[in-house]
Parts: C-alpha cells; structure tokens; sequence
C-alpha cells in the first residue's frame, strides 16, 4: 500500500454515520459484539499463537500480547460493561436564552475520528473500538507487528458485527503496520481529530514530536512508593510487592521504593523476604545495597543513575534512600512520569503533604499503584492512562471521548 489515504477518508465519512446513532442501537452493537468474541475465542486464541511463536519468553510484553480463555472472557465482559455505561454524547452541559430571543445550547459530542497508536497490546483493539463505538467515534487502530495476526482477526469479527447492522465498516479501522504509514497519520489533521499513543516512552516522544494532529498522552508509568519511618512496615511491605509482582509488564506496576533512612534496617528485610518468592530483582544504591547484601539477597545489583526513572517492566525494581519526604518528593519530582506515586505512612500530615506536593494522575496514600485502571475506578475500560493536564487525566476512559458544542437557535436575529 502506498499510502492510507483512502482509509483516512472513509474514516471520516464514517463519523457521520457512527455519530447519529441513538445510545441505545450503540448499546446493541456492543452486546452482539461481545458475544462474538465468547463465539470466536478459539480461533482468536489461534492467531494469537502465531503471534506468541515470534516473541522470545524473556521479553516483558510476552504478558502483554497473551491471549488465554480467561483473558477473552474479561474481553467480552468488559465490552459489556462499556455497553451499560451512561452514553456520554449528547448531553446539555448548559443552556440559556438570552434577552434577544436567542437560545444557546452547550451540549457534548464525539470527538470524531480517533487514532491510536498501541503496541503489543491486542486487549487496547478491543477496548478501543467498543469505547469509541459507544461514544460515536470513528477509530483508526494502527497496533504493532508482534500482534499482527491477533489484530487482525479482532477486527474482522468487529467489522462482521458492524455489517450485521448494515453499517459502514470503516467506523473501525486497521491500519498497515508499515512505519512509514505512521507519519502519514501523524500529519492527517484534515482527517483525524486526535491521535492517542498509548505504550513505550519512546513511542510516546516519537508521536509527540512529529504530530501534526493533536495528541493525548498515555502509558509509560515510573511509578514510585515511598515508605516513610512512621510507616506500618508489615503492610508497606506487602503493598509494595503487591505492586511490583502482580503483573510487572504493565503501567501501573512500582518500579522504585524510596525508603526513609531511618527503617533501611527494618524495612529491607520485610520486603527482600516477600520479593525473593517472586525472584525480583534488585537495584540498591547504599546503604540498601549493603543491608540486602547482608541478607544475602541472591537477585542484586548495585544501582547508578539509569536505573532510577526507569520503567522496568518486569520483575525488576531500584532502591532509594532519603533522609526525609523532602528529599523523597524531590526524588519523585526528578523521576516520575507523573502516572501513580505512592506514600506508606501513619503520619496524617506526612500524608497530606505528600497528596498535595507529588504532581502524578492518581496518589496514593497506604495502597498499591496498581488499582490506576478504568475498571477499577468505576469508568469501565480505557484507552489508557494519560500523563498529561489538558482535556484527560488518569483513565481516559468513556467520558473523555467526547468534546463540546454550542447550538444557537434564533427566529431572525441579526447582529
């Protein structure tokens, strides 16, 4: 293919469609959709072993990439779950009637056509098309090469449901993994009304410096936990593992304990002993690298500089030591991606000193970085986490799919 022109023009087309239909036939489509893919997880499960086949074991986004029975059951739950939420298009913000007779409306709509660059994600094809379908926006999906075969057939079944309600299948789009087709997205801002990057830092800065078309950032995670000395130690340490090895492929995992120094000797044992089931391994600067090395952890490495502000990724997190939350928030303010930060603490000023001070999407206090989700936070599946201030923050979820509209009725008057 030379070039996707065509594509971006029958995206746009498309907008007119998806955008006129009533909340309840986007309902509809949703709930065939996820009976779909309950239908055709076998042969999906298929062509994401192609997939898997070309991955090496060892790399982080094997997780990822892995489609399982499980893993096509939550699918179709969470394109439930889309379905039910409140359509968020359509809706009067505000209206008034001003002394010449005019009336203003300001209502919400969709967006328009959505881009979204992803990588080997092939849960965000599906996420994606039911968000953007339930919003009534067009979507062009642009996933990369390591999940080829899945997203292709997901978006088959995704256009056969589209068919099935003699709609025009380029509501959702698959583009050419082809690189050189990503600059041409880049630059499309006469057919696409934003572009969403969601994985990699570098694939983050790649969109962000070349875009013509707006941007919403999402995905990288630097996430941090601080402990501090008045800390519940047992659960800090518990919390702390729970964050790093639930699931360490993905954004919301920690990847650096910035600890008081004050409990180095305390602490570190706590948590070595929880993260040496799970083999994570370790970057200490000192002190913490001489107290581990006591312990005779076996999974140790000395840190430097590049292994803090690092997103692992994998089972795999550094060490700080501070003197005090001064010390620990400039840390974080240097290294964050501003995504999920974390304080263990039985301090209520401490506490809210941290909420206040750390600029990230979601803070916690005393809980893991890892319930930054959509689902979790009540707004059904997302497209991503977005770091950035303007228009979406934290899960960008379903109600951020949209923009704003005024409507002007009149009977005649001029200006």
């Amino acid at each position: 293919m030379e070039n996707i022109t065509e594509m971006l023009i029958q995206a746009k087309r498309a907008t007119h469609q998806i955008s006129s239909l009533s909340a309840e036939k986007k309902q509809e489509i949703l709930e065939k959709l996820a009976s779909v893919i309950e239908l055709n997880a076998e042969d999906i499960i298929a062509e994401n072993a192609k997939d898997l086949l070309k991955m090496a074991d060892g790399n982080p986004k094997k997780d990822r990439l892995l489609l399982n029975q499980d893993r096509m059951t939550s699918l179709a739950q969470s394109v439930r779950e889309v379905a039910v939420l409140e359509d968020p298009a359509g809706k009067i913000l505000l209206e008034k009637q001003l002394p010449n007779g005019l009336f203003i409306q300001k209502k919400t709509v969709a967006l328009g056509v959505v881009g979204v660059i992803y990588e080997a994600r092939p849960n965000v094809t599906i996420d994606v098309a039911a968000l953007c379908i339930r919003s009534g926006n067009v979507c062009l999906l642009r996933g990369g090469s390591d999940a080829e075969a899945t997203n292709i057939i997901l978006v088959d079944k995704i256009r056969e449901v589209l068919n099935s309600f003699n709609l025009d299948i380029n509501i959702v789009q698959l583009l050419p993994i082809d690189r050189k087709h990503v600059q041409e997205l880049l630059h499309a801002e006469k057919y696409v009304d934003i572009i969403i990057p969601r994985g990699s830092q570098q694939l983050i800065d790649e969109v962000r410096k070349n875009a013509k078309v707006p941007v919403i950032e999402t995905g990288a995670g630097v996430c941090h936990t601080y402990v501090a000395h008045s800390a519940n130690l047992e659960d800090a340490a518990k919390i702390v593992c729970n964050a790093k090895v639930t699931r360490p492929s993905v954004c919301n995992s920690l990847d650096t304990v910035i600890v008081d120094q004050e409990i180095v000797n305390t602490f570190l044992p706590l948590m070595a002993n929880l993260l040496l089931e799970f083999k994570v391994e370790i970057f200490a600067e000192e002190p913490a690298f001489s107290v581990l090395s006591e312990l005779k952890y076996p999974f140790l490495v000395k840190a430097n500089e590049a292994d803090f502000g690092r997103e692992f990724l994998a089972l795999k997190c550094s060490v700080k030591v501070v003197k005090n939350l001064e010390e620990a928030l400039t840390h974080i303010q240097k290294f964050s991606s501003k995504h999920s930060e974390a304080i263990m603490s039985e301090d209520p000023e401490q506490i809210e000193a941290f909420l206040n001070a750390v600029d990230a999407a979601a803070v916690y206090a005393n809980a893991s970085t890892r319930f930054t989700d959509g689902g979790v936070f009540g707004l059904g599946a997302e497209i991503g986490i977005s770091t950035q201030k303007l228009h979406a923050r934290g899960p960008f979820a379903l109600e951020k799919l949209v923009t704003e509209k005024w409507v002007v009725r009149g009977s005649g008057q001029i200006r």
